[in-house]
């Protein structure tokens, strides 16, 4: 021990001799004092130069020397900011190390996170005794009785797989109770299963009393004096005997004109006036396919991303009652792109068709009402679109035009004093039942037909528009419950033919069609007389004016 003892001690003594040697020899004698030196013989070599020197000379040794002052300076400059540099990058370097071995530890947890989630789920599919195996995890032994009301079930799991004994509950059977007793329970579809929840065990059903059974004119006018006295919001009867046989005509209504004439205000109020409330839907810009409206499932979340006008036509399915969802300023967005599906499917005559697709396939913890992965838009919905015309908003095609129907607000109605007015109690078949007997009792004439035949002849022969079976469909809807809502026939169809067919007008170019529609004009007038079809002589002038 003492030999390894003076070995070290005369190591570390040698090494110490050295490290001095080093800086007092090496350094200080050879590189410190060396440098001074040689500073002192360029000085040196200064004076014994500079005996001849000009002027220009030292100015030229001025010069001189601060250029290599200069450059010595930029090198030192360069080498600091390499080391900087170098030591930022070795610093990112260790972060970036470490960064990778906390994702390397985070990965490691999230699969044992997913082990334990599967042997979770293993233990949940045999308690409730499907077929299956319950992943890479073997429980012996375990034995699990539960009871469902009278039923009883056994499962006993030997080598992840199940036995189930049973009596009298089949396995679908058992899978919807367990969604029911827990709803939501890994849904996809959040805020159905909320709409599912709160309508569990209600009774939705419409019970009427006899001072609810209004005749269509009495709706009419009731809604005028509930609306002005309850909502102060005013409104002819002619636009709201519009706006009922609208709804008899068509499940979409666009409701145009300037800002401020109660566009919105219209079904808010009337879904006041059934005892409901209106969904208002902001209609976005950025809007282009069924996804922005309806939603779309998540392939990274295994989520369905719910729309609040998804939620409102699911929640009208429990209802009983008239339901409006409202988009508001529709024609941000092109219409015919996101409500294409909606446009087409309401064109079917049998309502049971009217189904939106959501999702591909079908879980037991989807919502009750949504059945192989499909809803279906119920008849006591009716969709109201409002609409600017201005710079901001895209064009209104014929496509939509045809399909819906449209009201126009050109001014906002004057206050008037109206009776302290209540809503109604009434259900959707109800109002249906009205939209029937109206067809029934008030058909529209053949001589009111006739004379609209030659409107449409004269049409197709000057101005090369036609109209098809879809908006003679729609006369026949439109103009029955128009009378039975206390209007004329002739008023109905004319405001049929001015708001269906004289709007196609605007995409001609009528600066060169003003006789045409002065012929036009002349022979309204000889059809319909003196003071007939005012609402489409108004509009045919207001082409007039355009140019």
């Amino acid at each position: 021990m003492n030999e390894f003892s003076r070995y070290y001690v005369r190591l570390f003594r040698a090494i110490w001799q050295h490290l001095v040697y080093f800086f007092e020899t090496v350094l200080w004698n050879n590189l410190i004092k060396k440098l001074f030196s040689n500073v002192s013989t360029y000085w040196n070599i200064l004076m014994e130069e500079s005996k001849d020197f000009t002027v220009i000379s030292w100015i030229m040794v001025v010069v001189a020397l601060a250029i290599n002052i200069s450059l010595f300076v930029f090198i030192l400059i360069k080498l600091f900011l390499w080391l900087r540099k170098y030591m930022a990058f070795r610093k990112i370097e260790i972060e970036k190390h470490e960064l990778i071995e906390e994702i390397a530890t985070l990965n490691d947890r999230v699969i044992d996170l997913i082990d334990e989630k599967n042997q979770i789920m293993a233990l949940k599919v045999s308690q409730l005794g499907i077929g299956g195996t319950g992943g890479n995890e073997v429980i012996e032994g375990y034995t699990n009785q539960y009871s469902g009301g009278s039923q009883a079930s056994t499962v006993y799991v030997t080598d992840g797989r199940e036995r189930t004994q049973r009596s009298g509950l089949s396995q679908q059977q058992s899978i919807q109770d367990q969604a029911k007793q827990k709803p939501g329970i890994d849904s996809r579809f959040v805020k159905l299963i909320d709409v599912d929840n709160k309508y569990a065990g209600v009774d939705t059903h419409i019970y009427m009393q006899d001072e609810d059974y209004l005749s269509l004119e009495e709706l009419v006018n009731r809604f005028v004096n509930f609306s002005a006295s309850q909502l102060k919001l005013y409104y002819t009867p002619k636009l709201i005997s519009i706006f009922f046989a609208g709804m008899a005509a068509s499940k979409v209504v666009i409701l145009e004109g300037i800002s401020g004439t109660g566009k919105t205000s219209l079904p808010y109020a009337m879904a006041k006036f059934f005892e409901n409330n209106a969904s208002i839907i902001s209609v976005q810009p950025s809007w282009r396919d069924r996804a922005e409206i309806i939603g779309y499932l998540n392939e990274f979340t295994k989520r369905f991303n719910e729309t609040d006008f998804l939620k409102a036509i699911y929640e009208s399915i429990y209802r009983q009652d008239v339901n409006y969802i409202v988009l508001d300023e529709m024609n941000l967005a092109r219409i015919e792109y996101y409500f294409a599906e909606f446009l087409s499917i309401m064109e079917m005559p049998n309502p049971a068709e009217w189904k939106i697709d959501l999702v591909p396939d079908t879980k037991p913890t989807d919502p009750l009402k949504v059945i192989n992965g499909k809803i279906t838009v119920p008849e006591n919905v009716w969709f109201i679109g409002t609409a600017n015309n201005d710079d901001s908003t895209y064009t209104i095609t014929d496509k939509v035009y045809d399909r819906a129907i449209s009201l126009e607000f050109e001014n906002k109605a004057e206050p008037f004093n109206a009776p302290d007015t209540e809503p109604v109690h009434i259900s959707h078949t109800y109002l249906q039942e009205l939209f029937d007997e109206a067809h029934y009792k008030y058909p529209v004439s053949e001589e009111l037909l006739e004379k609209f035949a030659i409107l449409d002849k004269f049409v197709q022969s000057k101005f090369k528009i036609a109209f098809g079976n879809r908006i003679m469909k729609q006369v026949h809807k439109f103009v029955p419950v128009f009378v039975a809502c206390g209007g004329t026939e002739e008023d109905g169809l004319d405001y049929i033919f001015a708001y269906k067919v004289l709007r196609k007008f605007e995409s001609l170019n009528l600066a060169f069609l003003q006789d045409e529609l002065a012929e036009l004009l002349a022979q309204i007038k000889k059809t319909f007389g003196k003071n007939g079809f005012q609402e489409s002589v108004n509009f045919i002038n207001g082409l007039g004016k355009m140019n």
